[in-house]
């Protein structure tokens, strides 16, 4: 792991807590990809992908759980591939919206292409999401497709970082970059260009997709997923990325994964503030058999 400047807490998966097994063993039996919130009365919300390989499954279902500690989670909702007509889904984007309702975001592959989109889930409390609310809020075109939303209220503003795949050349659409957009509610997003992309000859000169953002004092922090080449697609490592504009980020030198377990792979960060100052972090790693988990640290605060 190489050094890297950084007001965020570094991740350690030899001190984390498996929260949920993958759903099988071996390579392509992934579960992760989460996103962490937290309600007014300290219960922690956690949705997650479950995926299995190529032609078993791909990612046939987001899991929306809830836990009173933060390590131990109990499903409360399964949202189904097939309830959103799609091929795949992938990482969820869980929001507590300021009325004191919930919306989820969701990612969908359309079936027969390589093209994404996010839709959009409302309900007065996470145990009622249903797909029957669904509402596509970022369809991409035929161009791009965008998914792994990471969605931020702050002081009343909506910011968006969405992961872009270019689909001009067939081969080659796991190509990412992050791409910042603002709402008034949420729903209707006005995108203001690349925010974050891969750095030609660097680890995540492939591409970088923001995981998850947090302000602190007049900078925003984000750790983001990268990767070196299309080989190392789904097994990327993390690093971070600063800027006093939320829209432009610059990435710091260095980044940071599981080890010696399978790939190293360590992505999709997401962040729980805790009122004792400390932090619980959420990831997805890889195991020694191929197979990725979801994984939970307590990172105490910085006296």
């Amino acid at each position: 792991m190489m050094a890297v400047r950084t007001l965020l807490p570094v991740p350690s998966p030899d001190r984390a807590t498996v929260v949920v097994e993958p759903p099988g063993e071996g390579p392509g039996y992934w579960v992760g990809a989460p996103s962490v919130a937290r309600d007014d009365d300290g219960t922690f919300w956690l949705a997650y992908r479950l995926r299995r390989p190529l032609g078993v499954g791909r990612g046939y279902a987001n899991v929306v759980a809830r836990s009173d500690d933060g390590e131990r989670f109990e499903t409360v909702v399964v949202l189904d591939r097939e309830e959103f007509g799609c091929d795949s889904l992938e990482r969820p984007a869980l929001v507590p919206l300021p009325d004191g309702s919930w919306r989820v975001y969701v990612s969908c592959a359309t079936p027969g292409t390589k093209h994404w989109r996010v839709d959009a889930l409302d309900a007065a409390h996470p145990s009622a999401f249903t797909p029957a609310s669904a509402r596509t809020v970022l369809p991409g075109d035929d161009t791009v497709g965008v998914k792994d939303p990471v969605v931020k209220v702050v002081d009343g503003s909506w910011h968006l970082w969405l992961c872009c795949h270019p689909l001009d050349r067939p081969d080659d659409t796991d190509r990412m970059s992050t791409h910042y957009g603002t709402s008034a509610d949420g729903l209707a997003w006005t995108m203001h260009g690349e925010a974050l992309g891969g750095t030609p000859g660097r680890w995540d000169q492939r591409g970088a997709r923001v995981a998850d953002v947090v302000q602190r004092g007049s900078e925003w922090w984000a750790y983001y997923d990268g990767r070196a080449d299309k080989e190392s697609n789904a097994e990327e490592h993390t690093g971070m990325a600063t800027g006093t504009s939320p829209g432009r980020l610059v990435a710091e030198p260095g980044r940071f994964g599981a080890g010696e377990d399978g790939s190293g792979s360590l992505r999709y960060v997401s962040v729980a503030s805790l009122p004792d100052g400390g932090t619980r972090l959420y990831y997805e790693t890889s195991r020694r058999d191929g197979a990725h988990d979801l994984r939970t640290e307590y990172v105490p605060p910085t006296r």
